[in-house]
């Protein structure tokens, strides 16, 4: 009885930390550092350092040794007679066989499937397999490799995060679908079906309709309801080509392409991440909360390494001045501006609880409950959006939505395929075995 309430408490904190992820990290952006009182909204100055941004991002994910810590001390000192976390850990011979290596391989077996069966909160802390080689020692450097992916992939869209609204954001990053299926297919292996192929398209379209919307300047007229639903069709047909004509060369709407072009370009460094971790957890057994604390160790390193140098090289000439790269800048607007100091700790508590949740979610529920629970964290952030008159309705935005999520439940067989001839005889294999660890 206690797991139907915990579960249900799990998918609602990722949602929670879910949302607020992008929508702070977007509160962050909007946030004035200089010229304030500036008429022209050209010279007022926003805080702008995606590479901070990405900093935080990796501080938020060190926090799971946190989690990895407490666990660990509350089964070596307050669990010798009851069960970690109520979830059924047993002492096997009077041992931690969970974090001591051994070889007794079946009492593991039996230690982790009774943790598993019964406490959610517990899987995040489970190694993937127990069959296979321990990452340990200097193997963990190899994780290394998909967080470099992770500081490319999180940096670029936090520079698009600053040309384009919440939602688009949000919305745009569903082309990972698409760079995931493609690198699964050319360094995994697998295979894709005619469908899934077309699932892709499906994808991409939709994501050129979001950029879209995102490039088209609101039309602050009202106009009349129409009696039809064919003469509503046409008129929103019309009103966006006549939109697309008049603001198509303005600047605003340049940046915004830029801004949705940069977030899905970083998801081929995302997609690439995932393809690495899927290797790299099929070679050896590791529990995949440390996973993300190895991972936002070593992008943490790399990242402060990496905004030195850029400083030195760019942030401190004239030109790169209060630019991406200036870090004292940075360090001076966090510490200056309460607003900005405030939502960067809460970005990293909730990247950290994302990363908890999510992962405790993703090991209890299926693909189908997955895809839905990300499809309302998008919807979430757009209405937040909204509410908050940080962006304007599009019905564009809409029709380019529905189509990222058609897509995407079609590649992840959630729907059928339209066509009775697609559909396959057998069960599917999963293009990533091993389940995917979203970070943020």
């Amino acid at each position: 009885m206690a797991n139907q309430v915990l579960v249900p408490f799990l998918v609602a904190m990722m949602l929670l930390t879910g949302v607020c992820n992008t929508l702070l990290s977007k509160y962050q952006d909007l946030q004035c550092v200089a010229n304030c009182d500036s008429p022209n909204e050209d010279e007022i100055r926003r805080f702008s350092m995606p590479v901070i941004q990405t900093a935080q991002m990796f501080i938020g994910e060190m926090g799971c040794w946190l989690v990895v810590a407490s666990a660990y001390l509350y089964k070596r000192y307050f669990a010798k007679d009851a069960p970690l976390l109520q979830g059924g850990y047993e002492q096997v011979n009077g041992r931690d066989t969970d974090f001591e290596s051994d070889e007794e391989d079946g009492d593991m077996e039996r230690s982790f499937s009774a943790i598993e069966a019964v406490n959610p909160v517990a899987k995040s802390l489970i190694a993937n397999a127990d069959d296979r080689r321990e990452l340990v020692g200097w193997r963990v450097i190899l994780l290394a490799l998909p967080a470099c992916c992770d500081i490319a992939g999180t940096t670029l869209m936090n520079v698009g995060l600053l040309f384009v609204a919440a939602s688009i954001y949000q919305m745009t990053r569903g082309a990972l679908v698409l760079f995931v299926g493609l690198f699964s297919v050319l360094f995994l292996r697998r295979k894709l079906y005619l469908y899934q192929w077309s699932a892709l398209f499906i994808v991409v379209l939709g994501v050129a309709i979001v950029g879209l919307a995102g490039a088209i300047a609101p039309n602050p007229q009202a106009q009349p309801e129409p009696k039809s639903a064919i003469v509503t069709g046409l008129l929103v047909l019309r009103t966006s080509i006549e939109e697309v004509r008049a603001t198509a060369k303005t600047p605003e709407a340049l940046y915004t392409v830029i801004g949705v072009l940069m977030i899905a370009a970083a998801q081929i460094f995302t997609a690439t991440q995932f393809v690495l971790e899927e290797w790299i957890l099929e070679q050896y057994a590791l529990e995949p909360l440390k996973v993300v604390g190895w991972e936002g160790l070593f992008g943490f390193i790399v990242t402060v390494v990496g905004m030195i140098i850029l400083h030195l090289a760019v942030g401190r000439t004239e030109k790169g001045r209060n630019g991406y790269f200036d870090a004292e800048e940075g360090w001076r607007e966090i510490t200056q501006y309460k607003a900005i100091a405030v939502s960067s700790i809460l970005i990293m508590i909730s990247i950290g609880g994302f990363n908890f949740f999510g992962l405790s979610v993703t090991r209890t529920v299926s693909a189908t409950a997955r895809s839905t629970i990300d499809t309302c964290r998008t919807l979430f952030i757009w209405i937040v959006s909204l509410g908050l008159g940080w962006e304007t309705f599009k019905w564009l935005q809409i029709v380019g939505f529905a189509l990222l999520v058609y897509g995407t439940f079609l590649f992840n067989d959630i729907v059928g395929p339209p066509l009775q001839a697609c559909i396959r005889r057998h069960k599917p294999e999963p293009l990533l075995a091993e389940e995917p660890i979203e970070h943020s």
